[in-house]
């Protein structure tokens, strides 16, 4: 009891000074590096200071007796969020939190992080080329993006006509891994890029990998071609009477060789009203759960690419903001 009283006086007395943090963030190429420096009576506390999912990489005790927390860390680490705005840049966001009670209630203070880079110069004939696969080991890149109509490169505009088409793009770079099957586990639309508790959703793909509005609508995914790479053809909509729409999807890299319940990419054929298995509609049996609940296996790192890195197999997307408006609206 006492060891609360003292911590809540220790949080009360850092909201104090919580405004005028002294926080440094340094965007490098595909890292951040971020010093905080905390007073000596957080010292204590400093295992309960994350960067979305991670704990601190260093910590550092003063000559003042106060704390200099470093976070150093790749962004296919700690949750970070990736969204793509208009082709043009990119950006990978986080928070910087301190939680002193259990995950199940809100953290104490929260640190918006946020990195923004030009897209790269070749990611326009990203999707058309793959790129070649060679043995050896290396981290996972994922992207995501709004291709425009004619498919020939990045959309120029995010804003859509209601009912027209979006064509999203997504792909993971197989650098030095062996070939891979990409995935989109779930995709949810929302009014904001950020997720939270109580945040309202509309799904679009559940049930790991099940093409909800391929049944609801008319989206389909098309043919791939390669394995690395997804195009969603998605119908635009509009959430209530709001217009800008932001699309969260969860992408997985998988064994090509190994498809199940958990790992698919069905949609729905209204020709023959049955799920269809995008990669082999001969096997389209392993579908017939969307319109139940799939069976979910624990995931692991696939036995047959033993260089994989589990941390690499996944990774959270947010695609927006992107604008629905009426057909005879002017672009804006």
């Amino acid at each position: 009891m006492v060891t609360l009283v003292y911590l809540s006086v220790i949080i009360l007395a850092w909201f104090a000074t919580a405004a005028n943090a002294d926080i440094q963030v340094v965007c490098a190429n595909k890292s951040v590096s971020i010093t905080w420096e905390i007073s000596a009576d957080l010292v204590p506390y400093a295992a309960r200071l994350f960067l979305g999912s991670c704990m601190p990489s260093h910590l550092n005790l003063l000559p003042s007796g106060k704390g200099e927390v470093q976070f150093n860390y790749g962004f296919e680490n700690c949750n970070f969020l990736s969204l793509q705005i208009k082709g043009k840049q990119m950006s990978y966001q986080n928070e910087i939190t301190f939680r002193p009670y259990p995950k199940s209630k809100p953290a104490a203070f929260v640190y918006p992080i946020k990195c923004v880079y030009r897209s790269p110069a070749n990611l326009n004939n990203q999707f058309l080329n793959p790129g070649s696969v060679s043995e050896g080991r290396g981290s996972l890149v994922f992207h995501m993006a709004l291709l425009n109509e004619q498919l020939t490169g990045l959309a120029t505009t995010n804003v859509i006509p209601l009912g027209s088409f979006m064509p999203i793009w997504a792909q993971v770079e197989q650098k030095s891994h062996q070939p891979l099957l990409l995935l989109m586990e779930e995709c949810v639309a929302a009014h904001t890029p950020q997720l939270h508790s109580g945040s309202w959703v509309y799904p679009i793909i559940n049930n790991k990998g099940c093409l909800l509005e391929s049944k609801q609508g008319n989206s389909i995914f098309l043919p791939r071609y390669h394995s690395s790479a997804l195009i969603l053809y998605l119908q635009s909509f509009r959430l209530g009477h709001e217009g800008e729409v932001y699309i969260h999807c969860k992408l997985t890299a998988w064994d090509p060789d190994v498809l199940d319940e958990s790992n698919k990419v069905c949609h729905y054929v209204k020709e023959t009203e049955r799920w269809s298995l995008l990669d082999d509609p001969f096997q389209s049996s392993i579908c017939n759960c969307c319109d139940s609940t799939c069976n979910y296996w624990v995931f692991h790192c696939f036995v047959t690419n033993p260089s994989l890195e589990s941390r690499g197999l996944r990774h959270n997307f947010v695609l927006g903001p992107l604008i629905v408006v009426e057909p005879d609206s002017p672009a804006k």
